[in-house]
């Protein structure tokens, strides 16, 4: 007997209370004792197999009870009907061995039958209960037709393979001749047991073990039925151990316990797809059925009477499979239709049915109005009580906006907390209609504090002559809402003309720029900055202009903002450290002293790369480190993260200058100055340019940052510096350097090597 699956069946009774393990060793030993005692065809062999098998289906029986009582119910039923498809095996054993000991032959009577299909049934039921297995009635009937595919395929090609002789077995009693069909419901049965042990959920040992134990019964019921057939089974022989070994490998896999979270009763929301030969399996042997037909003809061209009415069955069990297997693909038509005209979270109309509604409205020529809403502050919602919440919140939203829109219009969620409504404008005028939104977005009584109803800015755009598509439609609705975002949000804006011609202006300005760069568009212009004492320059500020083909030079202020928007800011920063690095080298050749102060954006120094980026354009420029000052925005040093300030630091320990600019103007706080490693101050021109009037707090404000600045011993620059009175006002107050048109405008390289050494620049 194979030694390898009675060590299985040893192995599992680790896994179990005493009790079990002793029974389990116990019924394995039977086992052994019988096949030894069969192989050495010791006196009574029949009455040994007898006994030997009802003595270990009650085992198995008394042992899947036990399970059954001890597992949740949606393993007890899996294994009650086990122990019961394992009590009619005894039963049937009992009955068969009390006729066998009373008559003549083998005991083929119509109550083994009975006991023995009844068997089939409970088995295949237990399988279909199992933990694999579909929770649906269709899965369940689909397992269950592929078993009876692979079970009637298997007739013919048993016939023709195992059973060639079978014509000359007495086949006049019914009952014999349905003895014959056990192999095909033992493969029916593994057919099934292998189709609901999919790749859907953990695999089960248990029901590996009861894999090996139906392949076992198949291969002792196929050598039975060839025995038979060829009037050669003499009860007693070694093949009788097989059925006690099947029994014993069910009662084994009791001990085994379910994978964890196998046992919640849900179904997986998506599951893998099976490999190709599990799809294949219930279809593969209806080929190898088709030869087998052909093979089995007898030479008067009949086909035999088992053949043909196994063959009938099959078509129609494949019919019937076909049709279950068309059901099915309606079903999942309908389910994928679902899935691309709709949203899943809100259960709203998606992105594709929203334009598809879009468009056919265009198409009918009825007025139309679009709604487009997006929440503001969202992103903090999902940042604070995570995306789970945020779910919540949108599916929230969705409720009560289709509370408000009622009939009135059709909602979408686009994306994210991008929501739209489609409206007719000829029957319901789109701004009360976001009225009625806003209002319903807005927190109820006791939601204020919660912190999780961000608000909605609301977009509105009408077809009309100048739209051409429904793109055109849908980009003024969205100029619209940024305009109502602008606005302060929680409001909603139409879109107007003369907004639509600033947002299209903006975007053709923004796809210039981004070839402003790799064309040379940028220029370069430099003002000086003078020690107030002596008025000579001690250093100049490289300022960008934008020389755009069509609008002329633009000041930083026209382009920059947008930059920074885009990230386009950061290659304009590169190229203009390079270049004014490349200046300063070329101007410190007359005036040594002379250095360069460069702006960053807040982007920049929160780089990694910025280091790397300073060190290549002094390095390339030839300009010592020292002579370099990045200006950066009390916003850009807000961050304040450990990071930033170590990158500032490592510019220092190369001699890279910090300046803050625009002091006064950001968020002060005297606590950056202690953390910054900054070496100069430039009080804001707002500040500078009250002087004029004699505004004692302006000039309180310039005294107070000079004197802070003192503290910590930083250079102060006084920005803006336009007039002889504001020039008098900030050397009074102790300021060393100035900049503004009161020293010189922002003018190309040769203007200020020509302010530096005017002799030497006209040689």
């Amino acid at each position: 007997m194979p030694q390898q699956d009675v060590s299985l069946a040893v192995m599992a009774a680790a896994r179990r209370p005493l009790s079990g393990r002793v029974g389990l060793v116990a019924a394995a030993l039977v086992v052994l004792g019988e096949g030894s005692w069969l192989a050495a065809g010791l006196p009574g062999a029949a009455l040994v197999s007898d006994v030997g098998a009802m003595t270990v289906a009650s085992w198995a029986t008394l042992a899947c009870a036990r399970a059954a009582r001890r597992h949740p119910p949606l393993l007890r039923r899996f294994w009650a009907l086990l122990a019961l498809t394992l009590a009619l095996a005894a039963v049937g054993r009992i009955v068969w061995t009390v006729e066998r000991l009373g008559g003549d032959g083998l005991p083929h009577s119509p109550l083994v039958g009975v006991l023995f299909t009844a068997g089939i049934v409970t088995g295949t039921a237990a399988l279909l209960c199992s933990l694999a297995a579909p929770r649906s009635l269709v899965g369940q009937a689909r397992a269950l037709l592929d078993g009876v595919i692979v079970g009637l395929a298997i007739i013919p090609i048993g016939w023709v393979v195992v059973f060639r002789d079978i014509a000359s077995a007495d086949l006049a009693d019914p009952l014999r001749t349905f003895g014959l069909l056990y192999p095909m419901f033992d493969l029916m049965q593994l057919t099934i047991l292998v189709a609901v042990a999919g790749p859907a959920r953990p695999m089960w040992r248990a029901l590996t073990l009861i894999g090996i134990s139906l392949a076992v019964r198949a291969t002792a019921d196929a050598s039975y039925v060839s025995l038979v057939a060829h009037s050669s089974y003499v009860p007693g022989q070694p093949i009788d151990v097989w059925w006690p070994l099947s029994y014993l490998l069910i009662g084994a896999a009791t001990g085994y316990l379910p994978p964890a979270g196998g046992d919640d009763g849900e179904e997986f929301a998506e599951s893998p797809l099976p490999p190709w030969w599990r799809v294949a399996l219930p279809y593969l042997p209806v080929g190898g059925a088709i030869v087998a037909v052909v093979l089995a003809r007898r030479p008067t061209g009949q086909t035999p009477h088992l053949v043909f009415v196994a063959m009938m069955a099959l078509l129609g069990v494949l019919a019937l499979r076909q049709g279950l297997a068309a059901n099915e693909n309606l079903r999942l038509v309908a389910r994928l239709r679902r899935l691309a005209y709709s949203d899943q979270l809100t259960g709203l109309a998606n992105r594709l049915t929203f334009n598809r509604r879009l468009r056919r409205a265009l198409r009918d020529g009825a007025p139309v109005a679009v709604l487009l809403l997006d929440l503001d502050g969202f992103k903090q919602v999902n940042d604070r009580f995570g995306h789970a919440a945020g779910d919540r919140l949108l599916t929230t939203i969705a409720e009560r906006m289709q509370d408000a829109v009622g009939g009135d219009g059709m909602i979408a969620r686009l994306g994210g907390d991008e929501f739209a409504v489609l409206v007719d404008g000829g029957r319901v005028p789109p701004e009360p209609l976001a009225a009625r939104l806003l209002a319903a977005l807005e927190p109820q009584p006791g939601e204020e504090d919660l912190g999780v109803h961000p608000s909605a800015s609301i977009g509105i755009a009408e077809y009309g002559p100048q739209h051409t598509s429904y793109t055109d439609l849908l980009r003024d609705a969205d100029i619209a809402m940024y305009a109502a975002k602008a606005a302060g949000k929680s409001a909603y804006r139409t879109c107007t003309p003369g907004l639509r011609e600033s947002a299209v202006s903006r975007a053709e300005l923004i796809a210039d720029l981004r070839r402003a760069v790799d064309e040379g568009q940028l220029l370069m212009e430099f003002q000086p900055i003078v020690d107030l004492a002596t008025g000579a320059v001690r250093s100049a500020e490289a300022l960008v202009r934008w020389r755009h083909p069509r609008l002329g030079v633009l000041p930083p202020a026209r382009f920059l903002p947008l930059a920074e928007e885009t990230g386009l800011i950061l290659a304009i920063d590169r190229w203009v450290i390079h270049q004014a690095c490349r200046a300063a080298a070329t101007w410190r050749t007359y005036a040594p002293e002379v250095t360069v102060a460069v702006n960053i954006a807040a982007a920049h120094v929160r780089r990694p790369d910025l280091i790397a980026t300073v060190t290549g354009a002094t390095a390339a420029a030839g300009l010592a480190p020292r002579a370099l000052t990045l200006e950066l925005t009390e916003s850009a040093l807000i961050d304040g993260s450990d990071a930033v300030l170590e990158r500032l630091h490592q510019l220092r320990e190369l001699g890279v200058r910090i300046a803050i600019d625009d002091f006064g103007t950001g968020y002060s706080s005297l606590s950056y100055l202690h953390r910054i490693p900054a070496t100069e101050l430039k009080i804001d021109r707002s500040f500078v340019s009250r002087l004029d009037a004699g505004d004692p707090r302006a000039y309180a404000t310039v005294e107070m940052v000079n004197r802070l600045a003192g503290a910590f011993d930083l250079a102060v620059v006084a920005e803006g510096v336009e007039t002889g009175t504001q020039h008098a006002a900030v050397a009074a107050i102790g300021c060393l350097h100035g900049q503004g048109w009161r020293y010189g405008r922002p003018a190309g390289l040769s203007e200020l090597l020509t302010a530096l050494t005017p002799a030497d620049a006209t040689r």
